[in-house]
Order: structure tokens, then sequence, then C-alpha cells
């Protein structure tokens, strides 16, 4: 649309309209300050500005940050924004919650998207609640059954997914984001279960370590039996990339 076009039906607007118009004017002259990690990111800055200014929109109209849809909605617009062809998932329950993206004259990144906006989120380490269901961990009675299907599980999950994209909003102590965070997490941080000894899996719901890139310990996998689901804890931050951290400015 041409700024003529734009123009045009500004004219068809009501005063109503034009009022809503304005304050998303008003938010998008002030998008949220982006630091961005320009040594380690394939992001462009055209993607990175597109995303700022959708968290400006947002914060036009609500207080409350920008959660797992609106995060996985955002992300596909911008990654189209810049002219990437985007596959949808095939459902909205695809399991891994997959995102093909197709970028020119680069290979194709396999997402996931996670998002939190939890109370206190640490500085130096991120922390995945839910990474997939797994209704098999209550049914699992031996070590070896619960090495055998985590391992299954695992090389399933790291030959569909590249990376997980979360979004980490931190907030003030009103509960007001103040500050957006986009880490990439390589799914290869999980390579290192298949070498896990039988004993990390006695326990009913054994948490076991995983090494990756030099780290002693870089993320914890905890087969949560009472939610039946995989949980990942203590993933260092210095393990991920840091894309790009967004400042949000109050209003």
């Amino acid at each position: 649309m041409t700024l003529d076009e734009l123009k045009e039906r500004l004219d068809t607007l009501s005063p109503t309209g034009i009022r809503f118009v304005a304050r998303m004017v008003e938010s998008l002259s002030a998008p949220p300050q982006a630091r961005v990690n320009k040594q380690k990111t394939w992001l462009p800055s055209d993607w990175i500005e597109y995303f700022g200014l959708a968290l400006s929109v947002h914060h036009g109209t609500t207080t409350q940050p920008l959660e797992q849809k609106g995060f996985e909605t955002v992300f596909r617009n911008a990654c189209e924004s810049v002219g990437w062809e985007v596959e949808n998932p095939v459902s909205e329950t695809q399991r891994f919650l997959d995102l093909h993206v197709k970028r020119r004259g680069f290979s194709e990144l396999k997402l996931s998207l996670k998002s939190t906006a939890a109370q206190r989120l640490s500085r130096t380490a991120v922390h995945i609640s839910k990474l997939t269901e797994a209704a098999w961990i209550q049914d699992m009675r031996t070590a070896k059954q619960r090495r055998e299907r985590t391992l299954a599980l695992f090389q399933e999950y790291m030959n569909a997914v590249d990376s997980i994209m979360m979004l980490r909003a931190f907030r003030q102590e009103q509960g007001l984001p103040s500050e957006y965070q986009l880490v990439e997490i390589p799914s290869g941080m999980f390579r290192s279960l298949q070498k896990a000894p039988l004993a990390s899996f006695n326990a009913d719901g054994p948490t076991i370590d995983c090494f990756y890139a030099g780290h002693e310990v870089a993320a914890r996998v905890c087969l949560d039996r009472s939610d039946a689901k995989i949980t990942v804890k203590q993933i260092k931050l210095a393990a991920c990339t840091v894309h790009v951290e967004w400042e949000i400015v109050p209003r």
C-alpha cells in the first residue's frame, strides 16, 4: 500500500477509527530500544525492526506481555516481511511446534517457538517448563525403559528441530514488561543424552545433565512424572545465542 492509498483509507475512517490509528502511530513513533548481538545473530536488521514495531503496537493496546500465540504470529510475520518463505505447521497441535523458514542463499531452518513471562527470570539461565508432553513417563517402571523412551524422543526431537527460539519477557514488580529477550537454544544441546549412563534413569522422575560446547553442565532434562511432560531447566545462557534484547520504555 502506497502513502497516497493509506491516506485515502484514513479518509474513510470514523472519528473513533482515527483516534485508534493515532494511538498506533504514536506507539510506532517510539519503538523499543534494540540491543543486537551483531557478532552472532542471523536475523537481519529489517527483521529486528519489524519485531520491535510489533512490540510497540502490542503495548500500545495492552500492558500484558506478548505471549505464545502472539509470539508465533509476530515471528512468522517478521520472517515474511523480509521475504523469507515460511511453511506453516501441519496443524496447531503439531508435535514440537515446527516452523520451517527458507531463506534465500541459506539452509532451511526448523524452529520450535517458545515464550515465557514468568516472574523473576534468571539473567544467566533459561527454563523451559514444557518442552513436550510425554504421557509414557507415568508407565515406565524401569531405568532401561525410561532411558530407551527418552533417547528415542530426543533423537526424534533433534531430527525435527534445529533450534528453539524463546522470547523471554522480563517484568517489573507491577507485572509490566520492561524488556524482551530473544534467545536461540540449539537442539544439539540434547545430543549428549545419548551417552547418559543407565544409572541416570534410576529415579521415577530422573534429571539428566546435558553437556554442550565445553560447558560442564549446559542444561538439565527432567522427566516430570506428575505432569507427564519433559522440562528443561538450568539452560546456561552462555551456551545459547541471545540475538536481540528490546527495552520497553514506559508510556
